[in-house]
Formats: C-alpha cells, sequence, structure tokens
C-alpha cells in the first residue's frame, strides 16, 4: 500500500470537521461512511494480499520519514477535533444530533486515536512515546500504553490476556471483562516491575499512576475551560473510542488459542494466533492493523511494512464490516465459529509450534 493510500484516510478527519462544525444531519456523516460505505464496499472488493519485495521493504525502511509524519500528524490533527466538538457543544440540540456528535468523535477517538497510539507506542523513541500517551489520552484509556507492549503481546490468545476472548464469549462480555481486565493489568504489571526494584506501587514511580494523573488533569481542565455538560459530552465519545478498541481486540483474536508446551508455558505466537484481514480499505484506515499476524509475530515491525501471511486465519471481510457483525452476536458466532473450528483443527494437527 502506498504512502498516498495511507494518507487518503486525512479524509475521514475532514468529513468528522464538516459533520461537527455544520451541525444537525451532517454529524451522521462520518458514522454513516464508517459503518454503512466502507463495510458495503469491502464485500464488494477483493483482498489485496500482495506484499513488499525484500529490495522495496528496504526502500521503505530507509525513506520511512513520509510514513512517519503522516502518523504523527493524526495526534494533533484529533485534538484539534476535540476542541472543535467541545468548542460547538452548546449548539447541538439535545437529541440524534448530541448522539451523532458524540459517535463522530467517538470513531475518531477510537480509529486515529487509539490505533495511532498504538502504532507510536511501539516504537523506540521518547519523542513518539509521547505522541502515544497523547493519542490515547483522547479516548481515556492510557493505560493501554502499558498494558499492549507488556501484557497482551505476551499473553495474546491465552486465557490470560483479558484482550482476547474464547470462542462462544459475546461481544458484550468481552467489554465486561477486558475493560476493567485492561486497566488492572497495567496495575499488576507496575507492580510487579517496582516490587523488583524493592519500590512501593502507590508511588510516582509507577507509571500507571503518572498517566491516570496526566489524564485526570487533561479531563478538569477541560471541565474548567468548557463546562461539566461538553466535558461529559467528550467522556461519551472516548467511551465510544475504547469500546471500538475492544472490539476490534475481540475480533481479532476471536477464539484462536496458543496451546501449552510439556513444561506448561504457552507455544510462542504465530500467525495462525490472530486474524488478518487484507481488504484495502480497512487497511489504509487501520494503518495496516488488519496484518495484525505479522504484527504479534513481529511487534516492532512497523505499519507501512506489515506483511500478509496466507496460512493465517482471514475474515470474510474487513474490519469495519467484522465490527458491526461483532454486535449481532447470533450472526457473528454463526458466521465465524466454523471458521474458528476450520482453523484451530488446522493448526493442532500440526503440533503446538516451538
Amino acid at each position: 500500500m502506498t504512502l498516498k493510500l495511507y494518507a487518503s484516510v486525512l479524509v475521514f478527519p475532514l468529513i468528522a470537521a464538516v459533520g461537527l462544525w455544520l451541525g444537525g444531519a451532517f454529524v451522521w456523516l462520518l458514522p454513516a461512511v464508517a459503518f454503512g460505505t466502507i463495510p458495503l464496499a469491502e464485500l464488494l472488493m477483493n483482498p489485496v494480499t500482495e506484499n513488499l519485495t525484500k529490495d522495496q521493504e528496504q526502500a521503505r525502511r530507509d525513506n520511512s520519514a513520509p510514513f512517519d509524519r503522516l502518523v504523527w500528524a493524526f495526534v494533533p490533527i484529533l485534538w484539534a477535533l476535540i476542541a472543535l466538538f467541545l468548542f460547538r457543544f452548546e449548539t447541538f440540540e439535545r437529541g440524534h444530533e448530541l448522539i451523532g456528535a458524540v459517535f463522530t468523535l467517538g470513531i475518531l477517538c477510537g480509529t486515529f486515536g487509539i490505533n495511532v497510539g498504538h502504532e507510536l507506542g511501539h516504537r523506540r523513541t521518547r519523542f513518539e512515546q509521547h505522541l502515544s500517551k497523547a493519542a490515547l489520552i483522547a479516548s481515556l484509556y492510557v493505560h493501554f500504553f502499558i498494558e499492549h507492549n507488556r501484557g497482551h503481546h505476551a499473553k495474546v490468545s491465552t486465557p490470560d490476556d483479558p484482550a482476547s476472548s474464547p470462542k462462544g464469549r459475546t461481544l458484550f462480555g468481552h467489554w465486561i471483562r477486558s475493560v476493567p481486565g485492561t486497566w488492572l493489568e497495567a496495575w499488576n504489571l507496575e507492580k510487579t516491575r517496582l516490587a523488583r526494584k524493592g519500590i512501593s506501587p502507590w508511588s510516582l514511580q509507577n507509571e500507571h499512576i503518572r498517566l491516570q494523573l496526566v489524564q485526570a488533569t487533561v479531563v478538569l481542565l477541560m471541565a474548567l475551560a468548557f463546562g461539566p455538560a461538553a466535558t461529559l459530552g467528550f467522556v461519551g465519545a472516548a467511551t465510544v473510542g475504547f469500546l471500538l478498541l475492544e472490539t476490534v481486540n475481540y475480533v481479532e483474536h476471536y477464539g484462536l488459542s496458543r496451546n501449552k508446551k510439556d513444561n506448561g508455558k504457552y507455544e510462542r505466537v504465530q500467525p495462525h494466533h490472530s486474524w488478518n484481514s487484507d481488504h484495502p480499505v480497512g487497511r489504509a484506515i487501520l494503518f495496516d492493523l488488519s496484518r495484525h499476524s505479522d504484527h504479534h509475530a513481529n511487534p516492532g515491525r512497523p505499519y507501512h511494512v506489515l506483511r500478509s501471511f496466507p496460512e493465517a486465519p482471514q475474515f470474510p471481510t474487513g474490519y469495519p464490516g467484522m465490527v458491526l457483525l461483532a454486535t449481532c452476536p447470533p450472526l457473528f458466532f454463526k458466521v465465524m465459529d466454523p471458521l474458528v473450528d476450520h482453523w484451530q483443527a488446522k493448526y493442532d494437527s500440526k503440533g503446538s509450534g516451538a
């Protein structure tokens, strides 16, 4: 996927800005495109499975600056749109207009906020990690910075991971487990890290505490500047954002499990422990998060060089469509459970792996 295709997703913040500025029915433009037009289009489009050659990949790595600047840009763009939402809040009529505005901002927080925060959270530079936290605060989910890198990647597709769902669990059951579970996982990871140093977890050396204080300060400043009603609207949008993240987590690993080896440890993470989609629109919107197998097998690999694995489980459609499908559990199970059985049996028959 080219830089131009990744950059084309800038149209979505533009659609959101138009909707929030004009108000009325226009606030529903982005939700209609995100969960109407795009899922329909991806049903009609063929996946794009081609990977870069080794030479092409090296060329991208050598010239990664434009790809990096693109994801950096989404952080100030997101906060500018949050400011627009807060500025315009009192003009939204209570009812469908306010709900549409909240959903519009929530979609931005969940896709371009958390997803960009996720990408930058895997980077090594302090600048990019600060940008990651700034993006995650937009969904009031900054603890994801700790939990995802040090928890989810180690425990993915096991019962110990609150972000992974076994076969048969509904989306709503997943939310009940994953939302508090990821927060507690971040706390326990920091508690364990500090215990090794003989430091109490009730200390500002606990990154979880520091990040929560920063997040709370942002919300307090927002309330002082724009009032409690607008701040409550933002909290509603942030909730849409983190529930959208957890819905993506739900579908990404639904029903897939890692086997235990004789020594009691789980097999290493392999491509068949994540669901993938090569549908092009979802790939662009989510900066190739949908090539999830390569991401888990190689967490340090940046989005613009992620590869498609033909041996990895494949969704029948793109991520936006799968998110919609997950909201209807009977239909989701009807589609996904036979696929889970197929892929799990296929790889269990090959052994647990190394």
